[in-house]
């Protein structure tokens, strides 16, 4: 797929030229302070080298999950502040969409200006289901910008077919922001050719929001390390109680077909050998390490044990390809962190491709202080890289595709 990308957009200049850019600046918020600035650092460069290039940017993106009408809880003002930070000028946010205070503000913009709306999800248009609600938004979004060009920034809604996603990419000339082409390079690498041995580390809650990756990576990985809370579902699979730990029963068969599927393939599926059972979902929960086989009926397993962290350490060391999502327990309890401390910082000393997919997995590696830098990348797309991984078509991708 060949598409437009941000250095086409500044070799053609833009220099008193508007561009809208979807950026992707849904940051973890604790009231009014951001707890991990990653999606908005990750976003810096290209509204950087817009405003350097004398462009008046116009940037939009969403917090949150509001209910489709403004709610200060999901304000970016937050977001505005911290980008003014770093980018050493003034962002100002507009103080709705598309309303007034947009139109006014886009207008008055000053070359290598910058201007952030207002959260675009507070227009129940943007998730519409309805392609005419969200092409009129688009309209809408276009309008602010007129004679303007449309960057596609925010990998870590690609996924999604939303207006300020997809219907924009039609209404303005359309080209591909620099962390989307990063972003997109680092997958082709986990798909097309792949160095081996691959080996892809699975945790969080839910089995059932991994299915389609699971059974599309079964297909091309050598090795798959399962943790966390869905590795209980793989566990009570296999015939094993798991107490009171979190277990999806509706995916039983679905997993059993998973592990049979493993065998046929030579897929080695690693799940965990002890657990951290605690006796309560909390911080300072009273908990032991026991046998995944031999979990009580009354302790739910919040972490991969010492055993497992060790066993999950070798099983990364001779790896050439390593893709991970996922915790392997619940990290921001700190006595129930060291299982994913200990992939990551396997991943850390490994001299693998290794790739963080985003999500919690991103967030464990900043608030466990580990170096950024050990990694070969960090996504700022969890969702849309499993989908990419599932073999699934993002929308916001073949939106940008050039028509011949």
């Amino acid at each position: 797929m060949t598409v437009k990308n941000l250095d086409d957009l500044l070799g053609e200049g833009v220099q008193g030229r508007y561009v809208l850019v979807r950026s992707d600046l849904n940051v973890p918020l604790d009231g009014d302070r951001i707890t991990d600035d990653g999606r908005v650092r990750a976003a810096l460069p290209t509204i950087e080298k817009l405003a350097e290039a004398g462009a008046k940017v116009v940037v939009t993106a969403h917090l949150g999950r509001p209910k489709g009408e403004p709610d200060a809880k999901y304000t970016l003002a937050p977001v505005a502040k911290r980008l003014s930070e770093l980018l050493g000028a003034e962002v100002t946010l507009a103080g709705d969409l598309v309303g007034e205070s947009a139109k006014a503000l886009t207008a008055g913009l000053a070359d290598g200006g910058v201007v952030l709306l207002e959260n675009v999800r507070f227009d129940a248009r943007e998730t519409s289901k309805d392609a005419v609600d969200r092409s009129e938004l688009a309209a809408e979004l276009g309008a602010l910008v007129p004679g303007g060009a449309f960057v596609s920034d925010g990998f870590g809604v690609v996924h999604r077919k939303q207006a300020s996603v997809y219907e924009v990419a039609s209404v303005l000339p359309a080209y591909a922001g620099g962390l989307v082409l990063a972003e997109l390079d680092v997958l082709k690498k986990l798909t097309d050719d792949v160095q081996r041995p691959y080996v892809v580390v699975l945790g969080g809650a839910k089995v059932s929001d991994k299915l389609g990756v699971i059974a599309n990576l079964l297909t091309k990985v050598d090795r798959l390390l399962v943790g966390g809370g869905m590795a209980y579902t793989f566990l009570k699979a296999q015939g094993h109680e798991v107490g009171q730990s979190l277990l999806q029963a509706d995916q039983l068969d679905q997993v059993k077909g998973f592990l049979a599927e493993a065998e046929k393939r030579g897929v080695e599926l690693v799940l965990p050998v002890d657990v951290l059972a605690a006796t309560e979902f909390s911080a300072d929960a009273e908990h032991e390490a026991v046998d995944a086989t031999a979990i009580p009926a009354d302790r739910q397993g919040l972490d991969i044990g010492p055993r497992s962290r060790e066993l999950f350490a070798s099983k990364l060391a001779d790896a050439a390809t390593v893709f991970w999502n996922g915790p392997m327990g619940v990290f921001e309890f700190e006595a129930f962190s060291g299982g994913t401390r200990a992939v990551a910082e396997a991943l850390v000393k490994s001299d693998a491709f290794t790739v963080v997919g985003g999500g919690d997995s991103a967030a464990a590696v900043r608030q466990l202080g580990l170096p950024e830098d050990g990694f070969s990348h960090i996504s700022t797309g969890g969702g849309a890289s499993l989908e990419y991984l599932e073999g699934k078509e993002l929308p916001g991708v073949s939106a940008l595709e050039e028509k011949n």
